[in-house]
C-alpha cells in the first residue's frame, strides 16, 4: 500500500476509484449500515462496532485515493518536468503558442465609476521562471540613460567607461569632435555603440536600417519589435549604426510643432512634478499607485505595451506605457502605468482616464522607477510643462 501514490492512473485504477466514489454515497445510507449489521453475527451486531468498521474503511479510502489522483494529474500535465532540469538545465516551460484573454479586472475610478482593465495574458519564460524559483534573470541592459558629467570626465574616458564609441556619444548629444564636456552637463548615453532614431510617419524597419547602415534583424532584436511594427514617436536604437550624410540627416530631423499653452493638460490631477525635463523630453508627475492617468489631449491610441516582467529594463526602462497620436502630429507617451484602460486604435478625449499610475519598484511593468509616478514624454513639440 505504501507505493500506491507512485502508481500511474491506469484504466483499471480509474475504475477502482470510480467504484469507491460510488460507494461513498452508498455508505452514507442507513440501508448499508443495516445490511452490514444483519450479515454479521454475535457481537458484530453492535451498532457502534458497525460504525467503527465503516469509519475504518472511509479512513483507508481517504488516505490513499488523493495520492492516486494527484500523481495521475502530474503525469498527464503539459507543464515542465522538474526531473528533466538536471539534464537540460532549464527551469522554463516551452514558449506559449496560443493564449486566451483573461477575465478583466474592474477598477474603481474616483470612487464613482467602474472601468474594466485587462491584464497581460501571457508570461515570458523568464517571468514564469521567477514564479517558480523566486527570482528573475536580469534582462540585458537596453535602456537609454542620462549621465551627469563629473569633474575630470572627457568624451574619451566616458566612452571607455560605458563601453561605447565616442561617435555614439557625439551623435546622441548633437556634439562635435571639438566639443568639451563640463561638470554638471547632462549627456544621453546609449546602451551600445550606434545611433538613436525617432520614428516618424512613413518609417519602416527596412528604411531605418538603410538610412543608418544597420541590420534589420539586429534592430528588431535589440528593440524587441514585434511583427516589424514601429509607431510614430517610437525611439529605437540602431546597433552599430552610423550617422548619415548631412542632407539625409536634415530630412530625418523631427520638426517641432508650435502648440498653444492650453493644448495639453496635466496627465495627473495633482499635477505635482517630481522630476523636471529629462530623457526624452519628459516630465515626471508623482502620486499614488493606482491613481487615474488621463489623456493630456484628444487623439488616437497608437500603442499599449504591457508586461509581466519586473525587470528595470522592461521596454527600455519605460515599463508599461501608452502612446497617443494627436491631431497636430504630436505624440504623447505615458510610462510606468500599472494598468491600461484603453486599446490601440481607440479614440480618446482630453481628460479621459486611460491608465492607472504604477512605478512601484519590483512590480510588473514598473521599469526603471524609484516610486509611483507617470513619465510624460512629448515627441514633435516642446514639453508644455518644462521650464
Amino acid at each position: 500500500m505504501e507505493n500506491l501514490g507512485l502508481l500511474p492512473l491506469t484504466l483499471p485504477v480509474k475504475r477502482v476509484i470510480l467504484k469507491k466514489f460510488i460507494m461513498i454515497d452508498y455508505l452514507s445510507s442507513n440501508k448499508l449500515i443495516n445490511a452490514v449489521c444483519e450479515k454479521t453475527k454475535g457481537s458484530l451486531k453492535t451498532p457502534c462496532l458497525c460504525m467503527g468498521i465503516i469509519a475504518l474503511f472511509l479512513f483507508v479510502f481517504v488516505s490513499f485515493s488523493p495520492a492516486l489522483v494527484l500523481n495521475s494529474y502530474a503525469e498527464k500535465s503539459d507543464s515542465c518536468l522538474i526531473e528533466e532540469t538536471s539534464k537540460e538545465n532549464n527551469l522554463f516551460c516551452a514558449p506559449i503558442k496560443s493564449s486566451s484573454p483573461e477575465s478583466p479586472e474592474f477598477v474603481l475610478i474616483n470612487n464613482n465609476s467602474m472601468i474594466a482593465s485587462t491584464p497581460p495574458n501571457t508570461f515570458s519564460s523568464q517571468v514564469l521562471g521567477a514564479l517558480v524559483t523566486g527570482y528573475e534573470q536580469e534582462d540585458v541592459k537596453k535602456a537609454i540613460t542620462e549621465y551627469i558629467v563629473e569633474e575630470g570626465d572627457t568624451l574619451s574616458s566616458l566612452a571607455d567607461s560605458f563601453g561605447i564609441s565616442i561617435n555614439t556619444i557625439l551623435w546622441a548629444n548633437d556634439l562635435t569632435k571639438n566639443s568639451v564636456v563640463k561638470p554638471g552637463q547632462k549627456l544621453v548615453i546609449l546602451p551600445v555603440s550606434g545611433i538613436v532614431h525617432h520614428v516618424k510617419s512613413g518609417d519602416t524597419i527596412s528604411s531605418i536600417a538603410q538610412t543608418y547602415k544597420g541590420k534589420t534583424d539586429e534592430i528588431i532584436a535589440f528593440n524587441d519589435i514585434a511583427n516589424e511594427a514601429v509607431y510614430i514617436g517610437d525611439i529605437i536604437v540602431i546597433p552599430s549604426g552610423t550617422m548619415p550624410s548631412v542632407t539625409v540627416q536634415k530630412q530625418q530631423t523631427t520638426s517641432s510643432v508650435p502648440i498653444a499653452s492650453s493644448y495639453f493638460i496635466c496627465p495627473h490631477s495633482a499635477c505635482r512634478i517630481s522630476q523636471w525635463l529629462h530623457w526624452y523630453n519628459a516630465i515626471d508627475f508623482n502620486g499614488k499607485c493606482g491613481d487615474p492617468i488621463v489623456a493630456s489631449a484628444a487623439g488616437k491610441v497608437l500603442k499599449v505595451q504591457l508586461t509581466s516582467s519586473t525587470s528595470r529594463w522592461a521596454f527600455g526602462g519605460a515599463g508599461n506605457h501608452i502612446t497617443i497620436l494627436h491631431p497636430n502630429g504630436v505624440v504623447t507617451m505615458y510610462g510606468h502605468v500599472s494598468a491600461a484602460l484603453v486599446s490601440p486604435g481607440e479614440t480618446v478625449s482630453q481628460g479621459q482616464v486611460i491608465a492607472l499610475m504604477g512605478g512601484q519598484p519590483g512590480t510588473p511593468g514598473a521599469g526603471m522607477s524609484t516610486g509611483c509616478h507617470v513619465h510624460f514624454g512629448v515627441t514633435g513639440a516642446k514639453n508644455p510643462f518644462s521650464r
